[in-house]
């Protein structure tokens, strides 16, 4: 007889199994995200001196020490590197989500109002200095070398004015001014030359004329203006660009625009990087954004349409998801393509202010002529791993200090000139 199966009676409570033993415990995704370690951390900032006692500095021009491979590994190692890039990183991440506009409100200083005469008068100079006929080449412009003489004539009014009176100290911070500007024999301009007008700051900072309450106004107010006057120079003289087309193919002349301006952004609430692409963003945010303005110019002076095509290494730098991602980049390239390069730092100038350090070459062991003294033909005698070589205007240069190109703004120029519209034309130069 089969057995009865008792009816299941609904009212009555089911027994639960306990899983909390069995399943895993889940994590939200974005709580673990917000825990991971970057893979490529940006690089820390160096703790920065105090400047030293005034008595103490022992000064004297500056000269080239890194003159060999050897020189340069010294020089990567030495308390001399970290101090400017302790320099360079300070003064970015004082303007972190700064605009141009908020530091322009803030109370005048008398200094840095000094510093602007002084790159108003360098300004109109240019004026004073006419570009010479060269018959349509985008070549550098000999007047160049004119313009530079009447700079030189300058400095020690100029450096009196910022309250200097120590004729040694005169000389060895002038010096890095004028380098700023170019290159007199080559007619050329680069990154080194930009990275000299920082030095020049360095080492206002370093005898206590610029404090460091002034960097914001350093980086808005005093870059920018020396940008606008190296824009003016660029445009008259057909500057060619140092080491062929840029270093880093973000642009034939200036770096620092692009970390600067990365860190003025860095958590801005609708600016992206992307945001490079958006004509009306450039239109209306360039006059208080270093990257946004420098890309704007960057699109204005080249033959063609589309950072894809003229600067390919900025359009893959816009996918980046943020700014803090790409100014931690640009730090990296600093480290890397400015300081950690030879062919740029072969030409960097050593004082009592910025010091090399115990077993680098000297100009005169090296048998090399100053950056400003090599020979009215181009040519200059420059050391590379131990072995001398020579540049001529006749071969060209070697890869120690790029191929010679026109000039990007030259071209530009010379368009204008000519009345020719804008449009598509071959690449790279013309």
């Amino acid at each position: 007889m089969p057995s009865a199966i008792s009816p299941a009676l609904p009212n009555v409570p089911q027994p639960k199994t306990d899983l909390s033993n069995k399943l895993p415990r889940l994590t939200p995704r974005r709580a673990s995200r917000q825990q991971e370690v970057p893979a490529n951390p940006a690089p820390e900032t160096p703790s920065f001196p105090s400047p030293p006692a005034f008595d103490t500095i022992l000064f004297f021009s500056p000269g080239r020490r890194i003159l060999s491979k050897k020189d340069h590994e010294l020089f990567l190692a030495s308390p001399t590197k970290d101090l400017i890039t302790s320099f360079v990183f300070t003064v970015s991440e004082s303007i972190a989500d700064t605009s141009i506009t908020s530091v322009k409100s803030r109370e005048t200083i008398p200094v840095i109002d000094t510093i602007l005469a002084i790159l108003d008068e360098s300004e109109k100079l240019v004026e004073q200095c006419p570009a010479e006929d060269t018959g349509g080449s985008r070549f550098g412009n000999r007047a160049f070398r004119t313009y530079l003489d009447e700079v030189e004539k300058r400095l020690k009014t100029w450096h009196e004015k910022l309250g200097m009176s120590h004729d040694d100290a005169i000389n060895e911070v002038s010096t890095y001014l004028e380098h700023s500007f170019g290159n007199k024999t080559r007619i050329d301009y680069g990154s080194g030359h930009e990275l000299n007008f920082v030095i020049w700051l360095l080492c206002l900072n370093r005898i206590q004329i610029l404090p460091q309450s002034t960097f914001p106004q350093l980086a808005l107010l005093v870059f920018p203006r020396y940008l606008r006057v190296m824009r003016a120079v660029q445009a008259t003289y057909y500057l060619e660009p140092a080491g062929s087309h840029g270093v880093w193919g973000l642009d034939d002349y200036q770096f620092l625009p692009f970390l600067f301006g990365a860190s003025q952004l860095q958590h801005h609430p609708h600016i992206r990087p992307m945001s490079i692409h958006q004509k009306l963003i450039l239109e209306e945010c360039a006059k208080d954004y270093l990257y946004l303005d420098q890309v704007a110019f960057v699109n204005s002076v080249k033959n063609v349409d589309g950072l894809r095509w003229h600067s390919p290494m900025l359009d893959d730098i816009s996918s980046a998801k943020n700014w803090t991602k790409v100014e931690a980049g640009m730090r990296r390239m600093f480290l890397a393509e400015v300081l950690g390069k030879l062919p740029v730092m072969q030409h960097f100038l050593f004082g009592g202010l910025v010091p090399a350090v115990e077993g680098m070459n000297t100009e005169d062991s090296a048998g090399v002529a100053g950056e400003m003294d090599e020979p009215e033909g181009g040519e200059g005698v420059v050391m590379a791993d131990g072995m001398k070589h020579v540049h001529a205007e006749t071969t060209g240069w070697g890869d120690c200090c790029g191929i010679k190109v026109p000039s990007t703004l030259g071209a530009m120029q010379e368009q204008k000139k000519q009345g020719v519209g804008q449009g598509l034309r071959r690449l790279p130069f013309d």
